[in-house]
């Protein structure tokens, strides 16, 4: 049976959505407490900055606050574009001068350009800045940039991809390191891929480089995309995705539930480059990989259109913990290839996902903390009758950008 979605309904769902984003878990002082900042990240001023919400503790935390924040700037740029809301522009301005802010901005600095993307994996006070994510937030500086036309942001995120590649990528592996140390300028892999014989990770998210090629005409960063996604296809396992690399687990064989997002997406970008400029392999090679994610989602989703964190390599689920934010992913990707007509059988996925995501929305709430989110996942019972609501801001984030790319594409 085929899925309506209410037009009207959704707008103001996604008007919800955004007013949780900039209302709630974006922060507007310069400063935050220390229960946020626990992880010690050492910011210039916070202003900008998205956080989540744990509804268990009732606890607001910034975790990868760099290229959370520059998804978000995205999703506002779309979320304008798709309800004319001049102030969801502000807004997202506003939190790209978080990510201005977060980046070495000295011409004379021979680290300038790096995003300072701290992440909580490596322990509190580290200041270990994450190679992925620099990319996943330079995405949101390239939207606001096209629709602003202030060559600010495009400036900075081609700062950024040029120091990328010259400090952090392996170009004879098609690989990049996965830290950066700010206290002694020091590059390397996370520890636990050097266990794996690996010296980096393929990161090809949001497609950065090749957009950082056809922004400029610079070959090089051509050549980065295509060596990363050329690795991508030797390392694909399972069809699809790419267990072999974290954030996926090879050894309790789960999958991330953004991972085929992130490396499997861009391919559709790959193919359409690769077709307009000619490729020593045939352009459809990154098509079927694209395609491939795109049946590795749908073997995932769940019946209600939902998708679990914990999917393991048979398409088996923990019992909790879905991921609302995955399944979003998933849209994405689905769009891409129905726009491009190469993916009609994902129409129906696509908003069966969609109206799966609507109904993970707060409305009225006992704890404002929560009105407009969209939940994340649920937490398995602790013992106690405290909240098992998990708003990581990805949720919310992702499904802006889904909406707002649907009533845009036509696609409801």
């Amino acid at each position: 049976m085929a899925i309506k979605i209410d037009q009207a309904k959704i707008k103001d769902s996604l008007r919800l959505a955004c007013g949780w984003i900039t209302d709630r878990a974006m922060n507007h002082a310069e400063t935050v407490g220390d229960e946020v900042n626990e992880w010690k990240y050492d910011f210039k001023s916070w202003k900008g900055c998205v956080q989540e919400y744990d509804g268990r503790a009732n606890h607001w935390w910034a975790f990868g606050p760099v290229w959370h924040t520059g998804q978000a700037v995205k999703a506002l740029v779309l979320a304008y574009q798709a309800l004319g809301d001049k102030q969801l522009l502000d807004f997202a301005r506003e939190g790209a001068a978080f990510l201005l802010q977060a980046r070495l901005n000295d011409p004379k600095d021979p680290d300038f350009g790096a995003l300072l993307s701290y992440e909580a994996d490596e322990g509190a006070g580290a200041l270990l800045a994450n190679t992925s994510g620099m990319l996943e937030a330079l995405d949101g500086l390239m939207f606001i940039g096209d629709q602003t036309n202030d060559k600010i942001y495009w400036d900075a995120a081609i700062a950024c991809l040029a120091w990328v590649e010259r400090r952090m990528f392996l170009p004879q592996e098609g690989l990049f390191y996965d830290r950066f140390s700010l206290k002694d300028r020091s590059t390397g892999p996370m520890k636990h891929i050097l266990i794996r014989g690996f010296p980096g990770r393929p990161l090809l998210d949001d497609g950065v480089f090749l957009k950082g090629y056809q922004k400029t005409g610079r070959e090089s960063f051509r050549d980065v995309f295509f060596k990363t996604a050329n690795r991508l296809l030797k390392e694909e396992m399972p069809l699809g995705n790419w267990i072999r690399f974290p954030p996926a687990n090879i050894d309790k064989g789960t999958i991330h539930p953004r991972h085929a997002f992130w490396w499997g997406r861009p391919f559709v970008m790959g193919w359409k480059e690769a077709k307009k400029a000619g490729q020593h392999v045939w352009p459809d090679v990154y098509l079927d990989c694209a395609r491939r994610s795109a049946q590795w989602y749908l073997n995932a989703q769940r019946k209600d259109g939902g998708f679990f964190r914990g999917t393991y390599l048979d398409f088996k689920t923990d019992t909790f913990g879905q991921a609302t934010s995955g399944i979003l992913a998933a849209c994405s990707l689905w769009r891409d290839l129905i726009v491009e007509g190469q993916g009609d059988e994902y129409r129906e996925p696509f908003k069966l996902a969609l109206s799966f995501a609507q109904s993970m929305q707060f409305g009225k709430t006992t704890d404002p903390n929560l009105e407009g989110a969209i939940l994340e996942k649920v937490y398995p019972p602790d013992g106690t009758d405290k909240s098992p609501y998990n708003c990581r801001d990805l949720a919310s984030i992702f499904y802006a950008q889904t909406v707002s790319m649907a009533l845009l594409d036509g696609l409801l």
